[in-house]
């Protein structure tokens, strides 16, 4: 009762953004439709899911297409050396820029997105990247700096082979979406069974 009332307060005045994660976990998808409210993000799309651990500077500058999922990532709209750089020279510098994710966008877990890049549309950035140019359409980015290192389409193809090819496919296949909370005790069951008992 007490997560239902934090949440109806959280979405509906923006306060108590804190206690409504803490308490109320939110997916994704659940806190990208909060931001989109009161992140003050430039634009969130639809379909979006911002895990509550991404780190997003200056959502201001931020643009998030249709279908893009942030986990844990960090996402710049300035550089912080500016201010030091201002007081040891004397100087009133200034560097900031926005960051563009276009459509269908996955970024992994640790990866650091610079500002002024645009990302996708159909882009995968790899766990632990760092974005400091613009990620071109359909690919695969990885490394410090990230560079291409796969297609998506191509990645899909192989994909769709080795998930006909698992003992659990036929669950995978009746899901709706990417997760179905009924089918995961069935699908951990079998996925443990087939990673570790004895063959």
């Amino acid at each position: 009762m007490l997560r239902a009332i934090i949440k109806k307060i959280a979405f509906k005045t923006g306060h108590f953004k804190r206690l409504y994660l803490k308490l109320c976990n939110p997916s994704g998808f659940e806190y990208a439709e909060y931001l989109k409210r009161w992140g003050n993000y430039h634009q969130i799309g639809e379909h979006c899911a911002i895990w509550p651990y991404t780190n997003v500077t200056n959502p201001e500058y931020t643009r998030l297409g249709n279908n893009v999922m942030l986990t844990a990532c960090t996402i710049l709209g300035h550089d912080g050396s500016i201010a030091v750089l201002n007081r040891a020279y004397q100087k009133k510098l200034d560097r900031v820029g926005k960051v563009d994710i276009r459509d269908n966008v996955f970024i992994g877990h640790g990866a650091i997105v610079l500002p002024g890049t645009t990302i996708g549309p159909n882009a995968i950035v790899a766990a632990g990247a760092v974005v400091s140019r613009d990620v071109p359409e359909g690919s695969i980015v990885a490394g410090v700096p990230a560079r291409v290192i796969g297609d998506v389409a191509k990645l899909v193809n192989k994909l769709e082979i080795e998930t006909d090819s698992l003992p659990w496919a036929y669950l995978i296949h009746q899901r709706d979406g990417s997760f179905d909370p009924a089918l995961e005790p069935q699908l951990k069951k079998l996925r443990k069974a087939y990673f570790f008992d004895d063959k």
